[in-house]
Parts: structure tokens; sequence; C-alpha cells
């Protein structure tokens, strides 16, 4: 679990790349690297408040993957004080 000031999604991610999505911590946020497909997936998602889970890691590995987990929650107050 990684806690972070600010998400930034970046759709620019080829398909070609071998790649599901990459992760990376950039200064005190996290930077998500997908396709335009899963960007259009993840838009809607926003749209429709559900739930997103984003895969990191390459197509081919066998081993575990990285996962990013958009969750709404249902009392925001308490979860985003300050």
């Amino acid at each position: 679990v990684t806690g972070a000031s600010f998400v930034v999604f970046n759709g620019a991610l080829k398909t070609s790349s071998g790649f599901l999505a990459k992760s990376s911590i950039v200064e005190d946020g996290l930077m998500v690297q997908i396709t335009r497909e899963t960007m259009e997936s993840l838009r809607q998602a926003l749209r429709d408040k559900e739930d997103f889970k984003i895969t990191c890691g390459e197509m081919d590995a066998r081993d575990v993957k990285e996962c990013v987990d958009i969750c709404w929650v249902e009392n925001e107050e308490k979860t985003n004080t300050g």
C-alpha cells in the first residue's frame, strides 16, 4: 500500500510496449501509465462512481503483478480529513 499526495493517469502507453500498465512514484505522488483503452474504461468507471482496478507489469510475466485500485468510499469526510 502506497500513500500519495496526488495521482497522475497517463493514457499514452502503447500496447506494443509489452506492458499492461506501469506505475511509478514521482516525488510524493504516483504516476500510472495506461493504454488509451484502459483510460477510456477508467473515465467511464469514474463517471459511474464504480471501483476500478489497474494491473501493472509485463503482459507475459508469470509472477505477482502490482495493482492500482481505485475505490469509492461511503463517507469521504472520515478518509479525507485535512
